[in-house]
């Protein structure tokens, strides 16, 4: 095992006296291509050009003398130092910082970045990063080769936002652009990059917040909003006890993509987005559709809204994670099934239209769990009955899918 391994953040900036004395003293010198042209890399050190950080990681083990790894930005902000002290090596490394390419892509930016959501975009973490970017008004993306700007452009399709691409920050090739999501593809992007992402209202706040990024605390408590929280009156299937049961059986969370087919008033979409999801809300209802729509603004969060008649307007949306079908009956239930979502939740009026879909929902692989949920509400003045309401609540869990 190498006797001592310093990582060492690059930010184009000149290197700091710990740094050069570091490389000075190194037998290995791991790092990418314009980080082994450095003048101050000794002319005698092997020299490890970091493609896989778990080969680099194997031969700095291997060594006998004093390694030094060479990274972009700051290399403990999702960057090497996570691997190299990953149990499979052991190593112990010394950190020497530098700005990460987040906080610099923001500087060149001129904007704050302490309400902003971090990703990082890999090819199998891609549709994830994109479900950030249509659920937050702040992201910056942390790219990869298959899983850049136009990558990230293509699959927000339906979804306008405002792209700040810097490309090989800190380097005498740094460049920053400005362009629309719709238009990223049309271009080749130079890696590395990052990409802030920026949509719906973005103001600068006064006081600033007290937690980086989206702030879990925003907006009033509770899973499900009182109806006069919304616009109207709300439809027999969007009661907040029938909507709170939805929300815990499917779970919607940061990174996933909630489909809300039946959109009504817009109150579930509201709930899912609220707690960090992006969700495309649809109805074949025009009026459905400004209600959802307004709900969304009054509450501040982002949704992509679709007009049109299920199960045929869905075919050309996005691969879901969890669906909630609340019209279109087993119709509907069954074509969502075929998209194979991790989770469905739905509701039946009566046993045999339960039955119906429950085994339609088993034929597809989902198992299947079903409960009568009946809600009763009371005034506590006189403790007597002032509503009552009674629904069957479905859910499908697709097991090899299900985390």
């Amino acid at each position: 095992m190498a006797d001592r391994v310093t990582v060492i953040g690059w930010d184009g900036s000149p290197l700091t006296t710990a740094a050069r004395a570091a490389l000075g003293a190194a037998t290995l010198v791991a790092g990418a291509a314009h980080h082994l042209a450095l003048p101050e890399v000794p002319p005698g050190a092997e020299r490890v050009r970091l493609g896989s950080v778990d080969l680099a990681a194997r031969r700095i083990t291997g060594h006998r003398g004093t390694a030094v790894v060479l990274a972009d930005g700051d290399p403990g902000f999702f960057g090497v130092v996570r691997t190299l002290r990953a149990p499979d090596f052991g190593l112990e490394v010394e950190v020497v910082p530098a700005v990460s390419s987040v906080a610099a892509a923001f500087a060149r930016a001129g904007m704050p970045w302490d309400d902003a959501q971090v990703v990082v975009a890999h090819r199998r973490t891609l549709r994830r990063a994109v479900n950030v970017c249509r659920a937050h008004t702040k992201v910056a993306v942390l790219t990869s080769p298959g899983a850049g700007p136009a990558e990230l452009g293509l699959l927000l399709e339906g979804v306008h936002r405002t792209f700040v691409i810097c490309e090989e920050l800190g380097t005498e090739r740094e460049q920053v652009s400005v362009v629309t999501s719709d238009k990223a593809a049309d271009h080749t992007w130079r890696d590395p990059n990052v990409v802030i992402v920026l949509g719906g209202p973005v103001s600068a706040s006064h006081g600033g917040g007290w937690i980086a990024g989206r702030d879990p605390a925003a907006g009033p408590r509770g899973w499900t909003l009182p109806p006069e929280a919304y616009d109207g009156p709300l439809g027999e299937g969007e009661t907040d006890l029938l909507r709170a049961a939805q929300l815990a059986r499917l779970g919607p969370r940061v990174g996933d993509l909630v489909w809300d087919i039946g959109c009504g008033g817009g109150a579930f979409a509201t709930e899912a987005a609220r707690a960090g999801a992006a969700v495309i809300a649809v109805d074949r209802d025009p009026r459905a559709c400004g209600r959802t729509d307004a709900a969304a603004r009054r509450h501040g969060v982002q949704l992509q809204i679709v007009h049109g008649t299920a199960p045929h307007v869905l075919e050309r949306l996005p691969e879901p994670d969890v669906v909630r079908v609340a019209g279109g009956g087993a119709a509907v239930v069954s074509a969502v099934a075929d998209r194979r979502p991790q989770r469905i939740v739905t509701h039946a009026a009566n046993r045999d239209a339960a039955e119906v879909i429950g085994r339609d929902l088993t034929e597809h692989g989902y198992h299947v769990e079903c409960a009568l949920l009946q809600s009763v509400e009371l005034d506590t003045r006189a403790w007597t009955e002032t509503e009552r309401s009674v629904a069957f609540l479905l859910s499908g869990v697709l097991p090899d899918r299900a985390p």
